[in-house]
């Protein structure tokens, strides 16, 4: 490829990375507040936020895109930029998904634990803050990394507004160079080195909270011994 082909690739991946940090960053706030919600003790705060929940879990990241770039100037009269409409829409979409991680691992801390901050009088937040989050987070680091590298793929849905992300760039190489093959495997290999950056940085940091809980990341499960049958050894011997 030419030099110009390659700043318009790399203007891509500059896009990309944009889309994929201000989407994280919506997407773990929302997952944390409506997380947080659906554990609240008023069903009204719970029923909210699992609406919440299912309608932008059920629904799909593309037509939410384009709700939010296409349907909503039509209904006030004003419209976001490409990057913003993006960002808005994933945001929204993969905290949806988030919110479920969170509810999960808060529910998933020992009974126990939320017992004793109340027989210490603490209030529902300084339970939330003191004892629950700071047990459940390290717990939530691996399914986050995975909903970050679905966000990563997710960025490519932006290219239906003409936003000049990765997926969208190639596009405009393949069609200059009429060479599909090379200009694909250019982005498997940026995709893939991107997702892997992703998910080593996560695993370093689940690594450093449960160190400052005491625990140590499960590690795989060791092979057992092949069972030898009865008699095997006996026979051998012989």
């Amino acid at each position: 490829m030419t030099p110009g082909l390659w700043e318009l690739v790399l203007r891509g991946v500059w896009v990309t990375l944009q889309l994929l940090v201000f989407g994280a960053l919506l997407a773990t706030v929302v997952s944390f507040v409506v997380g947080v919600a659906r554990t609240h003790r008023r069903w009204i705060v719970r029923f909210v936020a699992g609406l919440y929940t299912e309608v932008f879990r059920g629904t799909s990241a593309l037509i939410m895109i384009f709700w939010v770039y296409f349907v909503l100037p039509l209904a006030f009269g004003w419209q976001l930029v490409p990057m913003w409409a993006g960002v808005l829409a994933l945001g929204l979409t993969y905290g949806a998904y988030g919110a479920e991680i969170v509810r999960g691992a808060l529910t998933a801390v020992d009974p126990a634990q939320r017992e004793g901050g109340i027989a210490l009088s603490f209030t529902p937040w300084q339970r939330m803050r003191l004892i629950l989050l700071p047990q459940a987070v390290p717990e939530m680091i691996p399914p986050f990394a995975n909903l970050v590298v679905e966000l990563l793929k997710g960025t490519a849905l932006v290219s239906v507004m003409g936003m000049g992300d990765l997926a969208f760039s190639g596009s405009l190489v393949r069609l200059a160079l009429q060479e599909s093959v090379e200009i694909y495997a250019y982005l498997l290999v940026i995709y893939f080195v991107i997702a892997f950056l992703l998910t080593r940085a996560m695993r370093v940091l689940e690594r450093r909270l449960k160190a400052g809980l005491g625990k140590a990341p499960a590690r795989k499960a060791a092979v057992p011994p092949a069972r030898v049958p009865e008699g095997a050894g006996a026979g051998g011997a012989a």
